[in-house]
């Protein structure tokens, strides 16, 4: 993550109302607590599409809880997105993700999601305050209308 984790109540009911609510395409990725029949989140998909020029692209971000990792959820959760954010988003034929080199991890998340790795973009951004090295993945919509 760019940003340090939530901490209190507080700010995650701001970050909800100012981000997470008025955001153009993000969907939660709930788990149902067995132990009193309760859903909750433990993450999210966030499609962020372009504006004017850049509208036939849009950037993929993920998070998902520590505790749930290296269970395939992401993955899983990474596909059911891509197979229905083209149409939702009928102008979006291009979705790209930044991942930083050193993130083995989220690398082969988007791999096993179909994303193929494009190329390095070096010292291309900050990740709390440090400019790192990051690849660039890309996956383009099936139904290619712009051809």
């Amino acid at each position: 993550m760019r940003w340090n984790p939530i901490t209190s109540r507080e700010e995650a009911l701001t970050h909800l109302e100012t981000v997470a609510i008025p955001h153009p395409w993000r969907r939660s990725i709930g788990l149902l607590d067995d132990t009193d029949d309760e859903d909750r989140s433990i993450g999210y998909i966030s499609i962020f599409p372009g504006s004017g020029d850049d509208r036939s692209r849009a950037n993929v971000g993920y998070i998902l809880a520590a505790e749930y990792w290296g269970q395939g959820i992401v993955t899983a959760a990474l596909r059911i997105a891509v197979s229905t954010v083209f149409a939702d988003l009928p102008e979006v034929v291009r979705l790209q993700a930044l991942v930083e080199v050193e993130h083995r991890t989220s690398q082969r998340v988007l791999e096993k999601a179909g994303f193929l790795r494009e190329g390095l973009l070096r010292k291309y951004g900050y990740c709390k305050g440090e400019i790192r090295d990051l690849f660039i993945y890309s996956l383009l919509s099936p139904d290619q209308r712009w051809i």
